[in-house]
């Protein structure tokens, strides 16, 4: 990269340097009329990199549904925002922190966190949550057969385990310091990821509708003001341009391309930020995120309509001698640019120093549309607003679908023969790093500050988290959020992998009682200068639009994060889909864990109705091959024949809605004692994991796994017993298949009837499974004959300790 001075003559060559193509560098001299100098150079090149400028994903975009009668504001803006009632607005979003995490796991994940949490009170709204989904290369050795690549070497092993325990700590730490608690999330390990692990972090803020802010200058002769931290040399490139290419053999020099983290600074910067939208005298606001002050001002003039004209001179800066070039590409964090009302400057920098807090008046808004920066009154850039933000380039990249795989039966899962006891399997699978125990890593969280989660990683499908009135202190509704996404059955199928990340984040939230009313997504893929990772997102775009217009879940904004590649190799298309629902009655969340002896189980099954329609061929009735190239998809096929092939299983999006529209009318009637819907691992895990939350069954609602190391617990031990006499698949199909469209609840007695009742309204079957019981018993019948036989100590054993197990060997 050319040294950032204005006294260097910009020629095609150092364009090329800066990630521009030769036609892209026609066109900014196109724009200006001229050539452009080295700090203008600059600018173009970070908002015109895919990062910002979405550039190869804006054509596919489009087709995302993103309006609903709850949407407040959708994408554009630094966060979507839906109304939850009661004259509340609910403002979140999941964004992408993937390159820097390699580079520097810890600070990577930290600056992830805290520019999540600026986009939310950005918004003006006060930050509640944080989730994260996360993807790491292995930290066991296996080996595979089909798509599954063979056993990784000891030395990946141990860089997989040292990027995992940074970004945990960064994620942990940061919202730690901050005081927003990370209530749930997810945690995946493919080998794909070796070397470019995903890092994305969703935040949920609250605010009244009346008080949100948009990112719009307005008034010319406002003044602009810069607050928050100073400005430094950290993070120049760094989220815009190191987010826009591949890993290579350098991409670990590019260290001083990350950001860093100061989660104290950023609280002192929220509660003054809030004050000072408070007052009345703030016009519009936008986080300084990637790249920095270029990306502040140039949209905020954009979305105006106006013009932006700042000095850098009045920038506060915590290093010498920093050129133009340098202070505008920063990507120093716990910034951000507002507008105020001209005349009432003093009113909110008076707020800032009372947090202590830098807050400078370094410009106004201007007519002209023009983005003008000067160093002590000398013009250094000077750039029509509007095309800079949103006339870049527009690209219709190829699109090739892969080389179709050729496969047989005979390439497919081989079931174990009939009568086949399966319990040493089931502990493998229970144990595997993608079903076991996030303990280790949700213990490093803090889970409960603010006192306002009703359930916390492992206590629900999704975390839930009350809704006070700002008001009057009382608590109403409650809202639940799930992040879901499976790169593997998105690699086997895009399309309807991507279908199945909706389908499972919306049953999720339903299956804790909430109904789903809105979704932001981050879609993680490799380079879109190859046709076939861009054929996989136009796949995956589509079928995220079918399952979200078909599951009533608008897109309201959300990230594209491509290059994940390393050495010219993709990872799997990861979209990773976040959903939000709102639970009416906060004191009907519906949690996994069993209650009492004697309650009764009940698979709820949307696809069994007489009326389904899903991907599958109608023709054809589901067949052996037909389950045998679906479960060679499953957790259970890479984990127990270290197999990945065939197809995600086929999916039944009606089938989807009924069931999420039957559990949250029976979570409100109070008819449930738990629920848990199926996915990875199947129904045996699902069950297992109602039973191993049973025994941390808080009284205040807050469940936590820490007390699993406990040989005692306040309750006693609850199983469960199974028979499935009228499943006419196989034993392994019938346990650890993970079609979607079902959850297993749990009933007492005398309610069952009513259950049934509401179940046939909704069209969904509903099928005794067995009972839970009092003690240590824990048994599956499956055509008569016993297949799982163990003590629900050796399964929570295997489970709960596995992990921390793997990374004690390190």
């Amino acid at each position: 990269m050319a040294t950032a001075t204005t006294e260097i003559k910009v020629t095609p060559e150092i364009a090329a340097e800066h990630g521009l193509s030769a036609e892209e560098y026609s066109r900014v001299k196109q724009i200006l009329g001229r050539e452009p100098n080295i700090t203008e150079l600059g600018i173009f090149s970070v908002m015109w990199s895919e990062h910002c400028s979405y550039k190869s994903s804006k054509v596919h975009l489009k087709r995302l549904p993103t309006r609903g009668k709850l949407v407040v504001q959708g994408p554009g803006e630094n966060a979507g925002v839906v109304d939850i009632g009661d004259g509340l607005v609910a403002a979140f979003k999941i964004e992408s922190h993937n390159h820097p995490s390699y580079v520097e796991p810890f600070q990577g994940a930290t600056t992830g966190v805290g520019g999540i949490l600026r986009d939310i009170f950005t918004m003006g709204a006060r930050p509640i949550a944080i989730l994260d989904s996360l993807r790491f290369g292995p930290i066991t050795k296996s080996v595979g057969a089909g798509l599954a690549p063979p056993a990784a070497d000891d030395a990946t092993l141990a860089a997989n385990r040292r990027i995992l325990d940074g970004v945990i700590r960064g994620v942990g730490g940061y919202g730690n310091c901050f005081g927003v608690p990370t209530v749930g999330g997810e945690v995946c390990f493919e080998p794909c990821y070796s070397q470019n692990p995903l890092v994305n972090a969703l935040a949920l803020g609250i605010a009244k509708k009346e008080e949100i802010f948009l990112a719009k200058a307005k008034g010319i002769g406002n003044p602009v003001i810069y607050v928050g931290a100073k400005t430094g040399r950290d993070g120049i490139h760094g989220a815009s341009l190191l987010a826009s290419a591949g890993f290579t053999e350098e991409s670990k020099q590019k260290r001083p391309n990350v950001q860093v983290g100061d989660p104290f600074m950023e609280k002192l910067l929220l509660e003054a930020c809030l004050e000072a939208m408070h007052t009345g005298a703030v016009v519009a606001i936008q986080d300084m995120g990637a790249a920095g002050l270029t990306c502040s001002t140039t949209e905020m003039a954009s979305r105006g309509g106006t013009g932006i004209e700042i000095d850098l001179a009045k920038v506060p800066q915590r290093e010498t001698g920093m050129t133009p070039y340098e202070i505008m590409l920063s990507e120093s964090q716990e910034r951000m640019l507002l507008v105020a009302e001209r005349g009432r400057e003093r009113e909110v920098l008076g707020v800032f120093k009372k947090w202590g807090l830098d807050a400078m008046v370094v410009g106004q808004v201007t007519d002209g549309g023009l983005m003008r920066v000067k160093d002590h009154g000398k013009v250094v850039a000077e750039i029509p607003a509007h095309p800079l933000a949103e006339e870049g380039p527009v690209y219709q990249r190829p699109l090739a679908a892969p080389v179709p795989r050729v496969e047989t039966e005979k390439d497919w899962f081989a079931f174990a023969a009939e009568g086949a006891n399966l319990t040493k399997n089931f502990l493998k699978l229970l144990a595997s790093p993608v079903i076991a125990s996030k303990r280790w890593i949700t213990e490093q969280y803090d889970t409960s500050v603010r006192t306002n989660t009703l359930a916390g990683p492992g206590a629900s499908d999704a975390a839930v988290v009350r809704i006070k009135d700002p008001e009057t202190g009382v608590v109403k509704r409650a809202l639940a959020l799930s992040t879901d996404g499976n790169g593997r059955w998105c690699q086997l199928n895009p399309r309807v992998g991507a279908m199945h990340a909706v389908a499972e984040a919306a049953r999720n939230v339903a299956a804790s009682g909430a109904l789903p009313i809105a979704a932001t997504n981050c879609l993680n893929f490799g380079s879109p200068e190859k046709p076939e990772v861009m054929w996989q997102f136009s796949q995956a775009i589509d079928g995220i639009a079918e399952a979200c217009t078909a599951l009533a879940t608008p897109i309201t904004g959300g990230n594209v994060s491509f290059y994940n590649e390393t050495l010219g190799k993709s990872i799997y298309p990861t979209p990773v889909i976040g959903v939000l629902g709102i639970l009416d009655d906060a004191s009907r969340v519906l949690k996994i864990a069993f209650r009492q002896e004697g309650d009764v189980l009940v698979l709820l099954d949307g696809i069994s109705s007489s009326d389904c329609h899903s991907e599958r061929s109608e023709e054809s009735a589901f067949s052996v091959s037909d389950a045998r190239r679906e479960f060679s998809s499953s957790e259970y096929s890479k984990t127990i024949a270290a197999l990945v092939a065939g197809e995600p299983p086929a999916i039944d999006l009606p089938a989807e809605k009924r069931l999420i529209d039957c559990l949250v009318a029976l979570a409100a009637e109070g008819s449930l004692q738990s629920a848990h819907d199926i996915s990875d691992g199947g129904l045996a895990v699902t069950i297992a994991e109602s039973c191993f939350a049973a025994m941390d069954n808080k009284p205040n609602g807050c469940h936590s796994e820490r007390s699993l190391r406990s040989e005692e617990s306040a309750f006693s031990s609850l199983g469960a017993i199974v028979n499935l006499a009228d499943d006419s698949a196989s034993a392994e199909h019938a346990l650890f298949n993970e079609r979607g469209a079902r959850a297993v609840v749990s009933v007492t007695p005398s309610k069952l009837a009513a259950v049934l009742d509401t179940a046939r309204q909704y069209k969904v079957a509903a099928h005794e499974l067995g009972q839970v019981t009092r003690g240590d018993a824990f048994r599956i019948e499956h055509k008569g004959r016993v297949v799982i036989d163990s003590s629900i100590e050796a399964l929570r054993d295997a489970w709960a300790n596995s992990l921390e197990r793997t990374l004690a060997k390190r």
